[in-house]
């Protein structure tokens, strides 16, 4: 067998991040906090209409990263990040923004990311990760200890990168290589799916099709639809089940949300 995939190490994970949502759009507003509520590494959303009253709850209550658009009356998105650089233990900043010129002033305030709107789903997703892996907060819903979370080696265009486990979504068997999916983007990485499926079994894969793993903390929708089943992944993916898996899955998932 091949030797298991993995990296320099494990990513420390201690829970499900608090996040807060700083934007004086109600519009925009509420579709950030409905996309930030299915994301697995997020646990509780905050949501304030502007910077003032973010602040109040940044003074009351621990955050782990504020989603902060730039432009708002009175105090700025950029001001309330100047004035978190100033705490003890400051929260991770994303700027959720229309406007891309202020692109360079977000990251003079050590901001982790800058996303553009209208905000797609799968780049959310990744700004997400982007804060894990610099903060090292996140959620292990699926069984597995936060030790388990494999840094995966793939490689592209002759360079090595290290892909958090936790953040993959599903597996696509591809011959002797398997297709590594995560939100917005794939990796191609020398190893037979059915490895995958006894490696990564306890870190909450489970096989939902003959060429297909899924990884339970990602799965947000079930879908039957004529007695097909399908579920939808975090970042909007539809993945078919087939009807031998779909019992065991859905098994599966009422078993990990408690019900």
């Amino acid at each position: 067998m091949t030797a298991p995939l993995a990296g320099p190490g494990p990513v420390s994970a201690p829970g499900p991040m608090t996040a807060l949502v700083v934007d004086d759009e109600p519009p925009a507003l509420d579709e950030l906090r409905y996309l930030l509520e299915r994301d697995p590494c997020v646990g509780t959303v905050v949501a304030c209409d502007s910077a003032t009253e973010a602040l109040r709850v940044l003074q009351d209550a621990d955050v782990d990263v504020v989603f902060l658009d730039v432009q708002m009356p009175g105090l700025t998105g950029l001001d309330l990040a100047q004035l978190l650089g100033r705490f003890r233990t400051p929260p991770a900043i994303v700027f959720v923004t229309a406007h891309e010129e202020h692109a360079v002033e977000a990251f003079d305030v050590a901001a982790v990311d800058y996303v553009l709107k209208p905000v797609r789903a799968d780049r959310l997703a990744e700004a997400v990760r982007r804060v894990v892996a610099a903060t090292g907060r996140g959620r292990r819903d699926d069984g597995a200890s936060a030790a388990d979370d494999l840094q995966v080696p793939v490689e592209r265009g002759g360079v090595t990168r290290f892909l958090a486990r936790s953040g993959i979504t599903h597996v696509e068997a591809q011959g002797d290589y398997a297709r590594l999916h995560v939100p917005g983007d794939s990796h191609l990485v020398r190893a037979p799916l059915s490895q995958l499926e006894e490696e990564w079994r306890a870190a909450g894969f489970v096989r939902i099709h003959r060429s297909l793993l899924v990884a339970l903390a990602h799965v947000t929708e079930v879908r039957m639809d004529a007695g097909r089943c399908s579920v939808l992944v975090t970042g909007g993916r539809e993945l078919g089940v087939s009807r031998r898996h779909t019992r065991e899955l859905r098994d599966l998932l009422l078993r990990r949300s408690g019900a």
